[in-house]
């Protein structure tokens, strides 16, 4: 199963458990543009924690939201697919130098002690990482994995939906993708994907990503909080969160304390972890630190979060920009895509990059 490496032109798919979303990029001139773009909503239980539990009605919701897309009607059935961030594994090995036609060999030797799963199990693929500098004595491999019975399962639905699957790609890779300007050396920074069911982080330096984790604490999560702490339904509570975010009424605030103090403890406990681990990399040994925090996720868009985040962990907090490897210019919406919008569609515009590029 191809997880890092084939170029094609096709559209990119990114399901999640509560929603998916469409994009499709051409070529026009030297740069790229947006031509068709498209979600749907999914109730709760057809996807949870990224098993699919009904996989007729994910296959009919993927139809009726191809069948609505917006822009140029889709001329093409292929497509690259995200997998799911909690049932997927990454990550970044060292092995000694060894000739091209033995690594395959030893990748697969030392990923017996990284993917906590028998590899005849998983799908598993891995990509060799630019060297940022010639002198290293040792070879990074990213590996990438997922269980069989997973990634069959979204074969299947996409496959009854009429769709030709090149690719699976787990959401962390497509999200670099979207967010890290292609080619850049990037000091160490953190990207935050805060979403409706979960948030995953993602840790990236030099030319590739190196650490990545999932906890539960969502956008959802904060709608609950405002819903038990003022007695009120959850459809209000997702209004208030809206409308006040962290700038607005004090009470609103305060009734998500408590998930944001869970949030900023997780943050800060990953950020020790990384700093004392990392004092071993070659990409640090100037003594650089994390400098800079990247949110995606359509729960980036609550009001305040990205100051919040900056006042408690004293790092700068910013939005990122999902359009920095596809529009020429700074301009930061498209027609009919507003770029707060557009942060929901980071995964997708990731898999759409990689449908273009095919890495």
């Amino acid at each position: 199963m191809n997880f890092l490496n084939k170029k094609f032109n096709a559209f990119g798919l990114d399901i999640s458990d509560l929603s998916l979303k469409i994009a499709k990029l051409e070529k026009t001139q030297d740069f790229l543009k947006l031509t068709a773009f498209g979600e749907g909503e999914i109730p709760p239980g057809i996807i949870e924690e990224g098993e699919i539990r009904d996989e007729k009605s994910l296959t009919e919701i993927i139809k009726n939201s191809l069948n609505q897309i917006k822009g140029k009607r889709l001329k093409t059935k292929y497509v690259v697919a995200s997998l799911p961030e909690e049932k997927s594994f990454l990550d970044l090995i060292r092995l000694p130098k060894v000739k091209e036609e033995e690594l395959s060999s030893a990748v697969k030797f030392e990923a017996e002690n990284h993917i906590p799963l028998p590899l005849e199990e998983v799908y598993f693929d891995f990509e060799k990482i630019e060297p940022i500098s010639n002198h290293l004595k040792y070879q990074e491999v990213l590996v990438a994995a997922c269980p069989k019975k997973i990634v069959d399962s979204y074969l299947r639905v996409l496959k009854k939906a009429r769709l030709q699957p090149l690719v699976f790609e787990v959401e962390s890779l497509s999200i670099v993708r979207a967010l890290i300007k292609k080619g850049e050396n990037s000091p160490p920074l953190l990207i935050i994907d805060f979403g409706g069911t979960r948030t995953s982080f993602i840790i990236y330096s030099g030319r590739s990503l190196r650490f990545t984790s999932t906890i539960p604490i969502s956008s959802q999560v904060l709608t609950e909080s405002i819903a038990k702490n003022l007695k009120i339904s959850k459809k209000k509570a997702e209004v208030l969160k809206i409308k006040e975010g962290l700038k607005g009424d004090k009470k609103v605030f305060e009734a998500m304390i408590p998930p944001l103090t869970d949030l900023i403890e997780q943050i800060k406990a990953l950020l020790r972890y990384y700093h004392t681990h990392a004092s071993k990399d070659q990409l640090l040994r100037n003594g650089k630190r994390m400098e800079k925090i990247l949110l995606c996720g359509r729960g980036s868009l609550l009001k305040g979060l990205a100051e919040f985040l900056t006042k408690e962990l004293k790092i700068e907090v910013k939005v990122g920009n999902p359009w920095v490897n596809i529009l020429k210019t700074p301009i930061k919406e498209i027609p009919e895509l507003p770029f707060e919008k557009s942060l929901g569609y980071t995964t997708a515009l990731g898999l759409a990059l990689r449908g273009i590029y095919g890495d």
